[in-house]
């Protein structure tokens, strides 16, 4: 597999992480699954950067350490009020390298004057030499989780020796009408496979399995309102870091 164009390489750590379904999140027990989920690292590349003028797409996650879960008890609120006894089961000690890339959301022409892409790759860079611009989560809010760059493939992974290890249909993302284009919230479904301690993942469109949720619109942005296009941003980047134009 080629590396795509406008691709960034990052590890990504935490104390607890909790990988499930959002669709099974409505209450009672949570058990994360063993392997992060392309939506959860999705949301990881989002918070480093994002615009509505792109699209991020995991392409592949390296698994570093050995998969080992903690149950604990929580009191989740409750939808009717007040609070309830729940058990979770996280995955405890988590590192992963993530290879991800982003491309343009052509389902919003409105932003086509903001496609420009040196400026939202440097960005990127920087937000990620920062650890993000927003804070990092894995899978849940109570999960806080950590970035940096790296060399995807460089040091040693604790499942580097095993040749596969298969886990059956798992929730992999959903497809939103900001990116799709339909006024609809749909849930994607695949099997995925790791071969060396790397899951490559499916693009969302090659996924056959869908399940609607629920009719949903998009939102809508505007320069000025709630909109800042990237020459804006880079600018305002390099004053803040005090750096000139094409110098370090």
């Amino acid at each position: 597999m080629e590396t795509p164009k406008n691709s960034i390489q990052f590890k990504v750590w935490g104390r607890y992480a909790l990988f499930t379904d959002p669709i099974t999140k409505l209450g009672g027990e949570r058990c994360s699954y063993h392997i992060p989920t392309y939506e959860a690292l999705k949301g990881v590349a989002k918070s480093i950067y994002w615009k509505p003028t792109l699209i991020w797409y995991i392409d592949k996650v390296r698994i570093m350490k050995t998969i080992r879960t903690q149950t604990k008890g929580t009191k989740p609120l409750k939808m009717s009020g007040g609070n309830e006894l729940s058990i979770y089961t996280y995955l405890v000690d988590v590192e992963y390298q993530v290879l991800a890339h982003f491309d343009w959301n052509y389902h919003r022409p409105e932003l086509a004057k903001d496609r420009i892409e040196g400026k939202h790759f440097q960005i990127t860079q920087r937000m990620l030499e920062r650890g993000g611009r927003q804070d990092i989560f894995l899978g849940t809010r109570d999960c806080q989780g950590y970035v940096e760059p790296c060399n995807f493939g460089d040091g040693i992974g604790a499942y580097d020796d095993v040749d596969e290890l298969s886990y059956g249909l798992m929730f992999h993302g959903f497809d939103y009408p900001d990116e799709t284009g339909k006024d609809e919230m749909v849930t994607r479904l695949w099997w995925p496979v790791m071969k060396k301690g790397i899951i490559e993942f499916d693009l969302p469109e090659r996924c056959s399995i869908r399940k609607f949720v629920r009719t949903m619109l998009p939102k809508t942005f505007g320069e000025g309102l709630n909109f800042k296009n990237a020459e804006s941003e880079y600018e305002e980047l390099l004053l803040q870091t005090g750096l000139e134009d094409g110098k370090e």
